[in-house]
């Protein structure tokens, strides 16, 4: 456990010395955060949509995530992945 919080510690002071402050830190971890959750609302809205249709793709960071970050493309291939591939 205490490497893990050493090794997180060393993390973000590398981050914050390439950035050079923090304020821009923790702007990346706010909008990642957000990004994330609006990925997993729209994997919400597309469950709840492609329940009729029998898609489901479960709500996880990586999904979020990959959902948030991509947009609607890619939601949209969270769901054609789930209906061709799962």
């Amino acid at each position: 456990m205490e490497v893990l919080l050493l090794a997180a510690i060393i993390g973000i002071l590398i981050v914050i010395i390439f950035t050079g402050n923090l304020i821009t830190l923790l702007r990346w971890v706010g909008q990642a955060t957000v990004k994330i959750a609006i990925g997993a609302l729209l994997l919400f809205f597309l469950n709840a949509l492609g329940s009729n249709f029998d898609v489901h793709v479960p709500i996880n960071l990586a999904t979020a995530a990959i959902s948030g970050f991509l947009g609607i493309p890619g939601v949209l291939a969270l769901a054609v992945i789930d209906i061709w591939i799962v």
